[in-house]
């Protein structure tokens, strides 16, 4: 399904095979550190779920998590709502975050996990995209984006690296999770900045 997806719609999704265990269990690091404080449920929002790989990991890690998923792909999307039945899931672009967890009650993330392709990012939509992702998590909150690491250094690559360090006060270095195919980097920001975040995006 994902190779099926990908030729049919490559700028909109990230690769042509799922992502591997060994990427999904670095993408919820954030989210098994902070178990071992947290009382309540922590929020965590997933940006392209895709079939569900880091989705799975997250749930298994933290089973009492209060979940939502944004989902462009119709076809993912009903796939993910037969493997995760019940799982709360929007139909839409990553720019309904916010309007998902206002209509939710919900204040702000404690983590967002993302698997959007490079094309999510491109231009003042992506820069808009990283704004409101800032705005939108609590203040000890997490954003964790993963790429494939012979794109690290391309121009995107570069361009999404710097618009992390505007959005947020600690971009961690990414590292490289070689039992992913294709070898996959990780991203992981936190502190986000509001002050930062355009009039338009701010809660």
């Amino acid at each position: 399904m994902f190779l099926q997806e990908f030729v049919r719609a490559p700028l909109r999704t990230a690769s042509v095979m799922p992502s591997s265990r060994a990427l999904a269990a670095r993408m919820i690091e954030p989210l098994q550190r902070s178990a071992r404080d947290a009382q309540d449920p922590p929020v965590v929002v997933e940006l392209g779920p895709g079939t569900g790989s880091f989705t799975a990991a997250l749930h298994d890690a933290r089973p009492d998590i209060c979940y939502l998923g944004i989902e462009l792909n119709d076809t993912m999307a009903d796939h993910l709502a037969t493997r995760f039945p019940g799982i709360d899931l929007v139909h839409g672009p990553a720019s309904s975050l916010s309007r998902a967890l206002a209509d939710r009650g919900l204040v702000g993330a404690d983590l967002v996990v993302s698997g959007l392709p490079w094309q999510a990012f491109a231009g003042s939509a992506g820069t808009d995209l990283v704004a409101d992702i800032a705005s939108n998590l609590a203040p000890s909150g997490a954003y964790i984006q993963f790429t494939y690491s012979w794109s690290r250094w391309a121009p995107p690559g570069r361009r999404q690296h710097r618009e992390l360090q505007r959005f947020f006060g600690y971009v961690e270095l990414p590292t490289t999770v070689w039992g992913n195919l294709p070898p996959a980097v990780v991203y992981t920001a936190t502190e986000p900045r509001w002050v930062d975040v355009p009039e338009s995006n701010t809660r």
